[in-house]
């Protein structure tokens, strides 16, 4: 496995790959990496392509207030991970690389930006989010040159937010998605995880239980998407550490919020469990 610190060096990495008549498949990571992330390599790799994974704790997505510095981040272990999935290629650039000119406003960065999917959610709780995932995602696309790009829908709304972006700028990358992958008690994997400490990894758990509730709420015949949005807020309520930021139904492709559900409906979740922010969704 190739593990490569410059853009310069994977343009030529990648170029090289496709003039040996091999598909490029992209899996882009912040690090910390988990099962979650190797179901996304083990799908990269079912589509007979070269696997590049990108790890870049990527700055201009994280709000002044977040948890850009506390982001776990471990090389060592996400290389050696990577080596044991048979990655062709480990991208992990510098902020340097990736923003020469500094990341911040005064640098007068060119943004990609998404207007229309970002708007709620995520994107109004945390303004710069999309904008700063829509730009180094077309960056690393840019860059890496992928034939196809493997996201999880654990991150649903960026999941939807990079696909139209790749749709509106035409980008010849199509985009996989993959299931998300769970603890054996339901908590969705993820490197935030990591962050929580004492009961707090147990009351995490309420996420799942909301979204099972609200499952089997719709599976016994309620469509009323505000009785379904009342069931997960009561059952986030019932773990002491935990504060619900949002718990919504809303239309799998436009993230509209929904009064009558309908199967395709989407239930998604915020949650801060102490100090760590966490999010999930459920297909209903």
């Amino acid at each position: 496995m190739d593990t490569i610190r410059t853009i310069d060096d994977m343009q030529a990495a990648s170029a090289a790959l496709k003039r040996s008549g091999r598909r490029v498949a992209l899996v882009p990571t912040m690090g910390a990496l988990h099962d979650g992330h190797v179901a996304l390599i083990r799908q990269a790799r079912t589509q007979g392509a070269a696997v590049v994974v990108s790890i870049y704790v990527n700055p201009t997505q994280f709000g002044p207030h977040e948890d850009f510095r506390e982001y776990p981040r471990d090389m060592e272990a996400d290389s050696q991970a990577c080596g044991r999935e048979q990655v062709d290629a480990l991208f992990a650039p510098s902020d340097a690389e990736m923003y020469p000119d500094g990341p911040g406003p005064l640098a007068a960065p060119t943004w990609v930006e998404e207007t229309v999917l970002s708007r709620r959610f995520e994107g109004e709780r945390r303004p710069e989010h999309f904008r700063g995932v829509c730009t180094v995602v077309a960056k690393l696309f840019n860059i890496v040159q992928p034939d196809l790009a493997v996201f999880g829908q654990k991150d649903y709304q960026q999941l939807k937010v990079v696909t139209r972006m790749v749709r509106d700028l035409v980008y010849p990358v199509q985009i996989v998605a993959v299931p998300t992958v769970r603890e054996p008690d339901g908590l969705a994997m993820s490197s935030r995880n990591q962050r929580l400490v004492g009961t707090e990894r147990v009351q995490a758990t309420g996420l799942w239980k909301a979204l099972s509730v609200a499952r089997d709420l719709f599976n016994e015949g309620e469509q009323n998407a505000h009785r379904l949005e009342a069931a997960m807020q009561r059952t986030v309520g019932l773990a002491p550490a935990a504060r619900l930021d949002y718990a919504q139904v809303v239309d799998g492709e436009t993230l509209e919020p929904v009064a009558k559900v309908q199967p395709g409906n989407i239930a998604l979740i915020a949650v801060h469990v102490g100090r760590v922010r966490l999010i999930d969704n459920l297909i209903l």
